[in-house]
C-alpha cells in the first residue's frame, strides 16, 4: 500500500477546470432545454421573490416614518400588513421555485445518467480494459451529482444573488445616494478579501477532492482484498496506514479548507459591520441634527431611512458571500461536465452498421477466413491469418500456452471485437453485417471467473432468459431442468431457501464451483446454438468437473461449442482440437491424430501428463 498520496492523473477528480467553459456550458444546456418552461417559471418566481425581499426594508422605513414618527396607527397597520404580505409572497415563490427546480433537476440528471448507462453498455471490451471501474462509477455518480448541484441550485442561486445585489443597490441610491456611496466605501476591501479567498479556496478544494479520492481508493482496495489482508495478518498495519496517512491526510486538508472558510466568512461579516458602523454613525448624526449633517449634503435622513439602510447593508453582503462559495461549484461543474462528455464522446469500437440485419436462427457453422487482429493500431498482432472451419454441432477445443490467442479467438465469435483483417462468418454471414443482439441471442458464454448478480439463485439463472421471452416468467421446470443438466440442482435444493436463496454480492455465499455451476445453468437456459466455455472448468474441483463433464456430453450434442480448457479430460473428448501458438493455428485434428503426429500438441500433452505444465 502506498504511503504517499498519489499524484493526480490528468483526468483525476481532483483536477479543477475553468470557472466557466462555454463549450461545456453549452452542452449542459442541451439537457436543460427540454425543461425551459420550468426554468422560466422558476426565474419568474425568483424575480417576484427578489422584489418582495428588496421591498421589505423599504416597507419598514415607511412604517417608522409614516406610522411611528407620525403617530399614525392606521398607516403603521397598513405598513405591517404590506410587510407580512411581502414575506408571504417571498415564502410562497421560494417554496414553489425550489420545488420546480428540484423536480426539473432530478429529471435532467435522470436523462444524463440514462444516456451514460446506455453508452457504457454499448462500449466494447477494449474500452473496459483501459478504464478502471471506479473511474467510470465516479463519472455516473459523483460527476453527475455535481452537475445536478449546479443545475438545481447554482443557476437560480447566482441569478437570485445578482438580482438581489442590483435591486438593493438601486433602492439604496433611491433612498439616499450619499449614504449608498458611504456604504460602498468598503467594497474595494471586500474585493481584495474575495480574490484571496477564491485563490486559496481553489487550491484547497483541489486538495480536498484528491484526499477523499485517496480515501476511497484505499478503502475499496482493502475491502476487495480483505481475504488477502486477513491471510497475511495485515489488519493492524493497514489500519495504521489508513488512520495516520490516508485518513489523516484527509483530515488535514479538510481542516485547512475549514480554516480558510473560517477566516473569509467572518471577514465578510466584519467588512459589512464596518459599512454598517459608518452608516449608523454618520446617518445617526444626521437624524439627530434634524435629518442633515455637514458631511452628508442631500436628502434629509430619517430614522426610517437609517433603519432601512442598516437592513439593506446586512442583506447586501449575503449574496456576495454566496457568490464566493458558488465559484468552486462552477469549477467543479465544468470539470465534471468535461469528464462526462469525454465518456459520452468515447467512440463505440464495435457497433452495428446502418445496413446490419437481424440474424435468423442459425445452424452453427463458424468459419475464420484469414482473420487477423490487434488491439491497437500499429500494435503487436494477437491473431495472424487464422483460417478455421467448424461444422454445426462440433465441439472444438482450443489449446496452447498463455497468450497464444485462444481467448481472443472466442471473443471475436461473440463479436466483442471485430477482426482487423479477414472475415469471420457464421452460417456464411459476415458477423459485421448482422446485428450484435440477434447474434448474441443465439450464443452462450461461460467464463473462467463466474460472475453472479445480487439477488436469488433463480434470478441469476433467469438472467439468460431470451429478450423475446422477457415478461413471461420461465417455468420452474425449465429453471430446474437447466440446473439439473449441469449438476447444480442438488446443492441449490440444499440451500436454506433453495432457488430463492440470496447469493450475496458476486455470489459471496457460494463456493467457486457452485458459482460456476449456476453460470452453466444460466447459459444453458438460453438454449444457445453456439456455446463458448472460456476455461469454464478451471475453478471447479475434480468431482464437480466430473459432474459437469457428464452433463456436457449430453448438452453439447447438436450445438457448436468452443472450449478453452487446461484439463486433459475436457480436451480429449472434443471433436476437433485446435493448437495455437503466437496467434496462429499450428495444428488441428482429433486427440488421437495429433498425438500420432508428435508435434506441438504432443509436446503440450506430454508436459501436462508429466505434471510440468498445463495443457
Amino acid at each position: 500500500m502506498s504511503r504517499k498520496p498519489p499524484t493526480p492523473a490528468p483526468d483525476d477528480d481532483s483536477i479543477l477546470g475553468k470557472a466557466y467553459d462555454p463549450q461545456i456550458a453549452g452542452r449542459l444546456w442541451t439537457y436543460v432545454r427540454p425543461y425551459n418552461r420550468q426554468l422560466a417559471l422558476a426565474l419568474t418566481l425568483m424575480t417576484v421573490a427578489t422584489i418582495a425581499n428588496v421591498l421589505g426594508p423599504y416597507i419598514i422605513k415607511v412604517a417608522l416614518d409614516s406610522g411611528v414618527a407620525a403617530h399614525n396607527i392606521p398607516r403603521l397597520a397598513q405598513a405591517v400588513t404590506l410587510y407580512l404580505l411581502a414575506a408571504t409572497i417571498m415564502w410562497a415563490c421560494t417554496f414553489t421555485r425550489i420545488r420546480i427546480m428540484a423536480v426539473a433537476g432530478q429529471s435532467i440528471i435522470y436523462d444524463i445518467r440514462r444516456e451514460l448507462f446506455d453508452h457504457l453498455q454499448a462500449l466494447s471490451l477494449g474500452f473496459y480494459s483501459r478504464y478502471a471501474v471506479g473511474r467510470l462509477v465516479s463519472r455516473v455518480v459523483n460527476d453527475v451529482s455535481v452537475v445536478r448541484e449546479f443545475i438545481v441550485w447554482a443557476i437560480t442561486a447566482v441569478t437570485r444573488d445578482l438580482f438581489d445585489l442590483v435591486g438593493i443597490t438601486l433602492v439604496m441610491f433611491a433612498l439616499n445616494w450619499q449614504l449608498a456611496l458611504l456604504s460602498f466605501l468598503v467594497l474595494p476591501l471586500m474585493a481584495v478579501a474575495t480574490e484571496i479567498f477564491r485563490r486559496r479556496a481553489r487550491e484547497s478544494y483541489r486538495l480536498v477532492r484528491s484526499a477523499i479520492g485517496w480515501v476511497n481508493a484505499v478503502l475499496n482496495e482493502n475491502i476487495v482484498g480483505v481475504r488477502v489482508v486477513q491471510s497475511f495478518s495485515r489488519e493492524e498495519r493497514n489500519y495504521q496506514i489508513f488512520a495516520d496517512e490516508v485518513n489523516g491526510n484527509n483530515l488535514r486538508v479538510n481542516n485547512q479548507a475549514a480554516l480558510i472558510a473560517s477566516v473569509f466568512f467572518p471577514s465578510v461579516d466584519f467588512i459589512g459591520s464596518l459599512a454598517l458602523g459608518l452608516v449608523v454613525w454618520l446617518g445617526g448624526l444626521a437624524v439627530l441634527n434634524g435629518g442633515v449633517v455637514a458631511s452628508l449634503q442631500g436628502p434629509a435622513i430619517t430614522a426610517g431611512t437609517l433603519v432601512a439602510f442598516a437592513l439593506y447593508i446586512d442583506r447586501f453582503f449575503d449574496p456576495i458571500r454566496d457568490l464566493s462559495q458558488r465559484y468552486n461549484t462552477f469549477q467543479a461543474t465544468m470539470a465534471g461536465g468535461e469528464r462526462i462528455f469525454e465518456l459520452l464522446d468515447t467512440p463505440i469500437e464495435v457497433k452495428d452498421s446502418a445496413e446490419a440485419r437481424e440474424m435468423l436462427p442459425i445452424r452453427g457453422e463458424v468459419a475464420f477466413e484469414d482473420v487477423s487482429f490487434h488491439y491497437e493500431a500499429g500494435g503487436a498482432p494477437i491473431l495472424s491469418h487464422v483460417n478455421l472451419r467448424v461444422q454445426p454441432g462440433q465441439t472444438v477445443a482450443l489449446v496452447g500456452e498463455t497468450g497464444a490467442g485462444k481467448s481472443t479467438l472466442v471473443k471475436l465469435i461473440s463479436r466483442f471485437y471485430d477482426p482487423t483483417g479477414g472475415a469471420l462468418r457464421v452460417d456464411g454471414l459476415d458477423l459485421r453485417t448482422v446485428t450484435q443482439r440477434s447474434l448474441r441471442r443465439q450464443m452462450g458464454v461461460v467464463l473462467q471467473d463466474p460472475f453472479l448478480f445480487g439477488g436469488t439463485v433463480r434470478d441469476n439463472i433467469l438472467y439468460a432468459q431470451p429478450p423475446e421471452r422477457l415478461g413471461q416468467a420461465a417455468t420452474e421446470q425449465a429453471i430446474e431442468a437447466a440446473a439439473c443438466a449441469v449438476g447444480a440442482h442438488d446443492f441449490i435444493a440444499a440451500l436454506e431457501k433453495g432457488y430463492d436463496t440470496l447469493v450475496g454480492e458476486g455470489g459471496a455465499i457460494l463456493s467457486g464451483g457452485q458459482r460456476q455451476l449456476i453460470s452453466f445453468a444460466r447459459a444453458l437456459l438460453a438454449d444457445p446454438r453456439i456455446l463458448i466455455l472460456d476455461e469454464a472448468t478451471s475453478s471447479v474441483d475434480t468431482q464437480t468437473e466430473r459432474v459437469i463433464q457428464t452433463a456436457l456430453e449430453r448438452l453439447l450434442k447438436g450445438r457448436t461449442a468452443f472450449v478453452i480448457a487446461h484439463r486433459l479430460s475436457t480436451i480429449t473428448r472434443a471433436d476437433k482440437i485446435v493448437v495455437m501458438d503466437a496467434g496462429r493455428i499450428v495444428e488441428e485434428g482429433t486427440h488421437t491424430e495429433l498425438l500420432e503426429r508428435r508435434g506441438r500438441y504432443f509436446e503440450l500433452y506430454t508436459m501436462a501428463f508429466e505434471g510440468n505444465v498445463e495443457c
